[in-house]
């Protein structure tokens, strides 16, 4: 059975990939002109190149395909447009999904996050039935992405087979970017995390997210959404983790949120009207903090059979593939 991924080259995707190849699946992933291509560098794929812009790309990638697994993404916290969040994010879906349609697939996975799911007043891990609205939404990478699981319940609803998974905070190898959270672990590996914000975050093996996918192909039920996470932890738990793994001594120093907020909103000026970089303390990671984003993954492992491997076990996944790889100064 042929499959199509979006966003193989990327840490998600790639998983993604690998894990339907070792299943024995046919693989055609789809890339951009000048994506960086070392995550599939290696593997008996189809590489064929096109744009979520461009639906004829779209429907050419499609061909013979019976499933789809939608996982490309604009994920960052700064961009000097923030217009590109919804072109890709919202506009790209909505082109993918109508060629879906248009080319009968069988099975359609896309991939939202957590974060356009809800918090529970309580501080209590949400669930998939979390109330949540558009306003509630963190910046525009969340807004995107709200936005993008309306247009897949939109095309559910006019016949596509699509199934919504929302992973939770990914960890594991082939991080090249590397993503918000792999920052996080390459500045701890590279000493340059003195301190840190009192927040918390669900974290789970990508390779376990990968499997999500497969399952929710298999298992998941039209127009549902499924939480892939596992285990909530503090930021401070997370650190001391990746200290006994690497013997390196966690921060100490827990900065409350009303101190790092005015160094954000500094470092959001500076990146938007001087440096056009990201700034080293992005407003919307701070925002976002200001609550643990802890969620509850039970409906998924009851329903799907997801699979809940070690934290430690992907935490030194993680550190021994960026210490391979060059991301770690000796």
């Amino acid at each position: 059975m042929l499959s199509l991924v979006t966003g193989g080259t990327g840490f998600v995707g790639a998983a993604v990939v690998r894990l339907l190849i070792s299943e024995g699946h046919a693989v055609r992933a789809l890339a951009r002109r000048g994506s960086d291509l070392r995550n599939l560098c290696d593997l008996d794929i189809e590489l064929t190149y096109g744009d979520l812009q461009d639906k004829d790309s779209l429907r050419q990638a499609l061909k013979g395909c019976r499933r789809l697994y939608h996982v490309a993404a604009h994920y960052s916290l700064w961009e000097p447009d923030p217009g590109v969040f919804y072109r890709v994010n919202v506009d790209g879906t909505r082109i993918l999904l109508e060629a879906a349609l248009e080319e009968g697939m069988e099975r359609v996975v896309y991939t939202s996050s957590v974060g356009a799911l809800g918090y529970r007043d309580d501080g209590g891990p949400a669930d998939e039935e979390t109330r949540v609205s558009l306003d509630q939404m963190v910046g525009h990478y969340k807004r995107s992405k709200f936005l993008g699981e309306e247009v897949a319940r939109q095309a559910a609803v006019r016949g596509l087979p699509v199934v919504i998974v929302n992973p939770s905070t990914p960890v594991g190898p082939r991080d090249i970017k590397p993503t918000p959270t792999g920052r996080i672990i390459v500045d701890f590996l590279n000493r340059r995390m003195p301190a840190y914000i009192d927040t918390g975050l669900n974290l789970i093996d990508v390779d376990d997210v990968a499997r999500g996918l497969l399952l929710a192909a298999d298992r998941g039920r039209v127009g549902e959404r499924y939480i892939l996470g596992h285990r909530n932890l503090t930021l401070g738990e997370i650190f001391a983790l990746l200290g006994q793994i690497t013997k390196i001594p966690p921060p100490m120093l827990r900065l409350p949120y009303h101190v790092i907020l005015p160094l954000a909103y500094a470092n959001q000026w500076l990146s938007d009207r001087i440096t056009r970089r990201p700034p080293r303390i992005p407003l919307e990671g701070v925002k976002m903090a200001k609550r643990r984003m802890f969620f509850n993954a039970s409906k998924s492992v009851r329903e799907l059979g997801l699979p809940q491997s070690p934290i430690e076990q992907a935490l030194e996944k993680a550190v021994r593939w960026f210490t391979d790889h060059g991301y770690v100064q000796k």
